[in-house]
């Protein structure tokens, strides 16, 4: 009467598809949309130009008066300047009509 046990054959390909699947998971629910929307952030701070209007990471509403590599100065009334870092822009809230039209 021998019994044969198959307990320890298992298959490489057994253990290592569940994490291959994790990460095929993981990549097109969560990295590969936050690098598209990072993306897009990129190119929205690279058009940004004096006259439009856009709200900061903080809230705050203003005008691009000027504008350099780093820095964005916004005019938020009539008196009032601010300099933020160009990073600190959220939003483009309305775009000022470009030069070519």
């Amino acid at each position: 009467m021998a019994t044969t046990s198959n307990t320890g054959g298992g298959s490489i390909w057994g253990l290592i598809l569940p994490f291959v699947l994790m990460f095929a998971v993981f990549y097109f629910l969560l990295i590969r949309p936050q690098q598209k929307k990072q993306k897009q952030r990129n190119l929205m701070l690279s058009q940004l130009k004096k006259g439009d209007k856009v709200t900061t990471i903080g809230g705050l509403h203003g005008t691009i008066v000027e504008l350099t590599d780093d820095t964005v100065v916004l005019r938020v009334n009539d008196t009032v300047r601010m300099t933020f870092e160009r990073s600190a822009i959220n939003t483009v809230v309305e775009s000022a009509p470009s030069a070519d039209s």
